[in-house]
């Protein structure tokens, strides 16, 4: 080969790599979703006219990708335990969009109450016809330490994050592999992908969570027009941080910390729509370091040992003494 044609194609590599390098530094998603969400198709496009079914819609990142998809001119279920809550975000999805009211269809649902998931997957059919994606976002967080924790907190968490979760795309997949397409987008959490101290419970429920959607995945080869995809964001501002369980069933979080840190609602939810728009089967969301610590777990797990190890013994000291636990990552401005 002729020496500049490779001289060439060695600086295009090094350009190449440098650009992602940099780019790195900058991002709040991965790669994959990164280029899907400025280059791939627009979510405005693409879930237009879609039926949606979105649980955890009466807050947090369930009530932000209804707006959103809302705007995108998708046709929404909105489902949670607050009924009050999920008229208050429907009407504002109809104050912010072209969508009539008959668009949107208010299905309260609790994750916990399996028997009723068949009738509620019935009552979303009749209504609009067919789904065509399902979000699925309902859950609890955890903040409390191991050794002082109830095990009736764990088999909560178990059943709400992951039973409740897997209940529901039991009775939605077989529509959609009776129509040969759809899309089952579960949000599950970087704690699915790493462990973190104060929420082992919670990061058993969405570890299991990526084992079972991983392998559906394998199990609907035949069915190419399924998507299967999992999100995994870092820390979002949501109420999940107050909503968590504790030690305790029945106690309440007495704080839920300085949330500064954390990623907007609003671009989480957006790149949510990227990813779901452009078929991408699994979604890394954070702000940095946190997405480089997602990356430090999957390529360097020696050095993220490391790092979690002296991050970890500062997070529980700061929770035993009282002090906001997540101040072992960040420093809460003056």
């Amino acid at each position: 080969m002729d020496f500049c044609v490779v001289t060439m194609l060695y600086y295009l590599i090094l350009l190449y790599i440098s650009i992602h390098l940099l780019a790195f530094f900058f991002t709040d998603a991965d790669f994959t979703l990164l280029w899907a969400s400025l280059l791939g198709r627009k979510s405005e496009v693409k879930l237009k006219g879609q039926v949606v079914w979105v649980t955890g819609a009466s807050s947090g990142i369930g009530e932000e990708l209804a707006y959103q998809l809302a705007r995108c001119g998708s046709r929404l279920i909105l489902s949670a335990r607050r009924e009050d809550e999920l008229r208050r975000v429907k009407r504002q999805c109809l104050e912010s969009s072209s969508l009539k009211d008959e668009d949107i269809l208010v299905l309260p649902l609790d994750l916990l109450e399996r028997t009723t998931h068949e009738a509620k997957t019935q009552a979303a059919i009749e209504y609009f016809g067919h789904i065509d994606i399902l979000v699925n976002n309902g859950g609890r967080s955890q903040r409390s330490l191991f050794l002082d924790t109830s095990v009736d907190v764990y088999q909560a968490l178990m059943e709400l994050n992951f039973l409740g979760t897997v209940s529901l795309t039991k009775q939605v997949l077989p529509h959609m592999t009776q129509r040969g397409t759809g899309s089952i987008v579960t949000v599950s959490s970087v704690l699915g992908l790493a462990g973190a101290p104060l929420a082992t419970g919670y990061a058993a429920s969405k570890h299991a969570l990526q084992g079972f959607f991983n392998s559906l995945r394998t199990e609907l080869y035949h069915y190419p027009n399924i998507l299967i995809s999992t999100v995994c964001p870092g820390p979002v501002q949501s109420f999940i941080a107050q909503n968590a369980f504790t030690e305790d069933l029945h106690k309440p979080v007495t704080s839920p910390g300085y949330q500064g840190h954390k990623m907007p609602t609003r671009r989480c939810a957006s790149l949510i729509l990227a990813g779901i728009a452009n078929s991408v089967k699994e979604m890394w969301i954070a702000q940095q370091p946190f997405l480089a610590f997602y990356y430090a777990w999957q390529y360097t797990p020696t050095f993220a040992w490391f790092v979690t190890n002296l991050l970890s013994k500062k997070r529980v000291q700061n929770f035993k003494s009282g002090v906001d636990a997540d101040s072992a990552y960040f420093t809460k401005p003056k």
